[in-house]
């Protein structure tokens, strides 16, 4: 059985100049981590590289935002979310994450590489009221039915809003 880490509340501060970039295969290992995804991950380099990503997923995550990242990959786009992730010591760290598709010399994705910096302050706290709802709504519709429930929940917000998913996260 795997060893599940305790989450704590303790949260870690990305710097201005902060980058955490890794890149992964299409089943998303880790094929490539920079120095300061390896600070904050708190892992070291033997132990990510070949891991999943979802290795540093904190659980304040909703299901539905990485089905979101997932689905905008696999049609060929970029992704931008603002992601809350945890350290091999529990501790936590949010960042501004831009997803891509690393595409072959034929145009086809052999994998992914992202970039992470230090997020806006002012959308961390509206994203985890946001992530928290989506949560709830996740919980309620149960395992089988978390992602599209947690996904309804954030196509609503952003009708009532009137903006795509990327004008949003660009814009808080």
């Amino acid at each position: 059985m795997k060893n599940r880490i305790e989450p704590t509340q303790q949260e870690r501060l990305m710097r201005d100049d902060d980058f955490i970039i890794s890149k992964t295969d299409l089943k998303g290992r880790i094929s490539y981590c920079n120095r300061i995804f390896i600070e904050f991950s708190g892992y070291s380099e033997q132990e990510l590289l070949g891991a999943q990503h979802n290795i540093i997923r904190h659980p304040d995550m909703p299901r539905g935002v990485f089905k979101f990242l997932w689905d905008t990959l696999g049609a060929g786009n970029e992704c931008f979310a603002y992601v809350k992730n945890m350290s091999k010591d529990g501790s936590f760290y949010w960042v501004l994450a831009n997803v891509t598709p690393n595409l072959d010399q034929s145009g086809e994705p052999e994998g992914y590489f992202s970039a992470r910096r230090k997020p806006n302050r002012g959308a961390v706290s509206a994203l985890s009221d946001l992530y928290r709802q989506m949560l709830a709504e996740e919980h309620r519709a149960g395992p089988r039915d978390a992602c599209d429930a947690s996904l309804g929940l954030l196509t609503s917000v952003l009708k009532q809003k009137g903006v795509s998913y990327e004008q949003f996260i660009l814009s808080i």
